[in-house]
């Protein structure tokens, strides 16, 4: 399902998944740099199938002519170019309005994202404080740590050992700040991306365990059941 969001200064295009029983909590999906994917509607509906309200914004709806080709070699390219062109305090704005529509709706909210979207989400968490905060191996992180303090959400983060975005010191500077009540897993041998199903990022055993960490994280801090 489809829907517009309204940002206070337009319309934003999102999607929707609703859990098959109608109510569960509200869960915020931000995108990777590809945009809303396949791989990232992959997501939407399996945490949907475990009884999640979930909307998935599209960030990059301010952009025009935006075309980014996941199949292209240039894919990533394409993608960083789109990433590059956003004003990241409005994509900050536009997915707390977004927040603020799933907490008019559902009486508890989470946010998750991954890559761009996991330092998105972590922005986000500090400005809207949701109940849960899910961020995969979140790009922005580094430069988005004094906001730790401001992000009181129970937080789970995920780290590859291999990624050259955030190599093992960096993370262990994102660790020290995000402090005790973080709960932090570091994958060995996966790089960053590790989620996606594209051959370049994939790492079947990081991918699988990250999301049964996940969704055992979900289940503890936002029950499906709990809300309407």
């Amino acid at each position: 399902m489809a829907l517009e969001i309204d940002t206070g200064t337009g319309l934003m295009p999102a999607h929707v998944w609703e859990p098959a029983g109608g109510t569960g909590p509200g869960l915020l999906l931000l995108q990777e740099i590809f945009g809303v994917s396949d791989y990232i509607k992959q997501r939407a509906s399996e945490l949907a199938e475990l009884g999640y309200y979930v909307v998935a914004p599209e960030i990059y709806w301010r952009l025009d002519d935006l075309s980014i080709d996941q199949s292209a070699p240039d894919a990533l390219e394409q993608a960083r170019a789109a990433m590059n062109r956003l004003d990241w305090n409005t994509a900050v704005s536009d997915s707390v309005a977004a927040l603020e529509y799933l907490r008019g709706r559902r009486t508890g909210v989470g946010v998750i994202g991954f890559c761009f979207g996991g330092g998105l989400a972590f922005n986000v968490a500090a400005a809207s404080s949701p109940d849960v905060l899910v961020s995969y191996y979140g790009s922005a992180l580094p430069r988005l740590l004094e906001l730790a303090p401001q992000v009181d959400a129970a937080s789970l983060h995920h780290f590859g050992d291999e990624d050259r975005l955030l190599p093992p010191a960096t993370v262990d500077q994102i660790v020290a700040a995000l402090g005790s009540g973080a709960e932090v897993y570091r994958y060995p041998g996966a790089g960053h991306g590790f989620d996606n199903p594209m051959p370049a990022f994939h790492h079947a055993e990081a991918s699988a365990l990250a999301w049964e960490r996940t969704t055992s994280f979900l289940a503890r801090h936002l029950p499906p059941g709990d809300s309407q």
